[in-house]
């Protein structure tokens, strides 16, 4: 038996079956071709992020209080954080080379609402942290403390200062 009448028997019974149901495989035939068509949608945008506006200390000292509680052996610790300066934001500027000015750039929302144009924000920088828990007089639980105080913080190891607690 040679490869063609191998192909035309094996492909009898899908003829027969399309003979059959013609209906049905216009409708599949149908589908194939929408699914191959473009979609049409626009391409996906990234969403815009908001970010938390401003610095909530509290909040920092809670967040870090929280972390560094569960350090092995540090117990339940409470977290003071002092700041060189409050937060700021750095705004667009437009100057006039000619007249030596420069003005901060002000849009226009309407309804006589206007808005600044920030181009950074600046949050404070530490100056000293001050933790109390009830493994503070631990050096192995101070060495860990001190660690992931200045990790998270950037403030040097001089600047942490840990008391043991109730």
């Amino acid at each position: 038996m040679d490869p063609k009448e191998q192909l035309t028997r094996l492909t009898a019974p899908i003829r027969a079956s399309m003979e059959r149901h013609r209906l049905v495989w216009l409708v599949i035939l149908a589908g194939l071709v929408l699914l191959l068509l473009p979609a049409g949608e626009k391409p996906l945008e990234p969403e815009p992020q908001t970010v938390e506006a401003g610095f909530d200390l509290t909040a920092m000292e809670d967040r870090l209080s929280r972390a560094l509680s569960k350090i092995d052996g540090a117990g339940e610790v409470t977290v003071v954080l002092t700041v060189r300066e409050g937060s700021r934001q750095v705004l667009a500027q437009d100057s006039r080379e000619d007249q030596g000015e420069t003005e901060t750039v002000v849009i226009s929302r309407g309804s006589s609402t206007q808005e600044t144009v920030t181009v950074q924000e600046l949050y404070p920088s530490y100056q000293g942290a001050f933790l109390v828990c009830p493994g503070g007089d631990d050096p192995t639980v101070r060495l860990k403390l001190t660690e992931a105080t200045s990790a998270l913080t950037g403030l040097g190891a001089d600047k942490i200062s840990i008391s043991k607690g109730k």
